[in-house]
């Protein structure tokens, strides 16, 4: 991607603040894993379903010998699940005594602290803990492997680029879990709509329509924990936590259509709304609707939906001057990439289709990253997953809203969701405060214009 398509990194950074020098003063460089022989020693840090899945890859890279090593979460039966379900099937890889488990928020540190400079930390908690647990991997010169989204507002999205450039000089290697690109379906599929098989890109669309997913739905609060370790339980429902429902399920539509237009979109305009919440008090709207606007005047209709009973799809397309195509099908693997002659996927257009059977994205992301850390070849995929949750975050922020908002506009937005993330702990309170009667702050198009709640 050109600077000229795109918001460049160095206007970015520009409205940066300046944090972590003490991490350009550690002096800590990696170290490296000569001919593939020597363990790579992997922590986790997030033990949920992702944080378990990601573990589970690192163990099965077939790059060299890897063990896991520690783990970190606030959940203490969410760790036991998770190290449960590794253990019974890479338990020759496992390392994890008890004293190498750690529950508290200040775990990620001391999971870190088990490794050496070089090995890796997986990070899978909430993305609002991505940038603390990022500066703290950096410091310790850990290579990276990281759950999109990376950000979730401006301010962390700024913190985080200018935290990576601290990597980039400490030469770590940093995955991102946008395991689409790793997609080998997909990137045929880009490589032939960059060489004109399909024309010029005129639009895109993008779905991700289906029934309440993942903890969006979050129930009334109990009298069985407190109100911060409720919230984090529930974190895709409050948007401090996690961007919310838009962000964290939408992001991988949007960046796999981005990726083929090789540019990212300048601004924003969308609706949506709360209809059937009845007694949830999470902060998200239930549909969502964004046209995304590119710089050169293509538009990107995305369309998020998490109501029951309606009709269903999770796909992407690309429509160009001299045909479309099928980003992808159904979820996000296999793609099943097809080009059309036509508009209209019908069977007699087709042109051109992946056909062999697709080797799995979540894995091949991982032998990636393994490969690169054996060899020492330039690896960081963070400045692309920060414009990934930026460009997201911009289509939330308009829905939530009602007002068109610009790329520039979200990177230099001041509303930081949680300042104080770094300090909090298992007794402490919660950065969202509910009213008198058990109600969060809400999104109100229209009425709450400058910021999102």
């Amino acid at each position: 991607m050109t600077e000229s398509s795109a918001f460049s990194r160095r206007d970015l950074l520009k409205t940066s603040a300046t944090v972590g020098a003490v991490v350009a003063a550690s002096g800590i460089s990696t170290r490296a894993f000569a001919a593939g022989n020597e363990t790579i020693q992997v922590a986790l840090v997030g033990c949920g379903g992702r944080g378990t899945g990601a573990a589970a890859n690192a163990l099965e890279t077939q790059q060299g010998p890897v063990k896991l090593v520690a783990m970190a979460d606030v959940f203490e039966n969410r760790m036991s699940q998770s190290y449960n379900a590794l253990n019974g099937r890479y338990s020759d890889k496992m390392d994890v005594p008890e004293d190498r488990k750690f529950i508290g928020f200040d775990g990620y540190q001391k999971a870190m602290d088990c490794l050496k400079p070089g090995d890796v930390v997986i990070l899978t908690t909430p993305p609002a803990f991505r940038w603390v647990h990022y500066k703290y991997a950096i410091e310790k010169g850990l290579n990276v492997f990281m759950e999109k989204p990376v950000t979730v507002d401006g301010p962390t999205s700024r913190k985080m680029l200018e935290l990576n450039e601290l990597a980039k000089d400490k030469n770590l290697k940093v995955g991102v879990g946008l395991m689409c690109r790793h997609c080998e379906a997909r990137g045929e599929l880009h490589d032939r709509i960059q060489n004109g098989e399909i024309g010029d890109i005129v639009l895109l669309r993008a779905y991700r329509q289906a029934g309440p997913t993942g903890s969006a739905f979050a129930p009334p609060h109990g009298d069985d924990m407190s109100e911060l370790m409720y919230q984090v339980k529930n974190f895709h429902g409050f948007l401090w936590l996690s961007g919310g429902a838009y962000s964290d399920f939408l992001i991988h539509n949007i960046d796999e259509s981005c990726w083929m237009k090789d540019a990212w979109p300048v601004q924003a305009k969308g609706s949506g709304g709360r209809h059937y919440r009845g007694k949830y008090v999470d902060q998200n709207f239930d549909n969502y609707s964004v046209e995304y606007t590119f710089a050169d005047g293509t538009k990107m209709f995305l369309e998020g939906r998490t109501m029951p009973g309606c009709d269903k799809e999770f796909a992407s397309y690309a429509h160009g001057t001299k045909g479309s195509a099928v980003i992808s099908t159904s979820a996000h693997h296999p793609a099943k990439c097809r080009i059309y002659k036509g508009q209209n996927f019908v069977d007699s257009d087709l042109k051109w289709e992946f056909g062999r059977k697709e080797p799995n994205p979540y894995q091949l992301e991982w032998e990636h990253l393994m490969a690169a850390i054996r060899n020492d070849k330039e690896y960081n995929e963070v400045e692309r997953g920060v414009m990934a949750s930026a460009v997201t975050s911009m289509g939330r922020m308009s829905c939530h809203t009602g007002r068109t908002i610009t790329l520039d506009e979200i990177m230099n937005c001041d509303h930081e969701f949680a300042p104080q993330v770094a300090e909090l702990t298992l007794d402490g309170d919660a950065p969202l405060i509910k009213d008198k009667n058990g109600n969060y702050p809400i999104p109100m198009p229209g009425l709450k214009t400058k910021r999102e709640y």
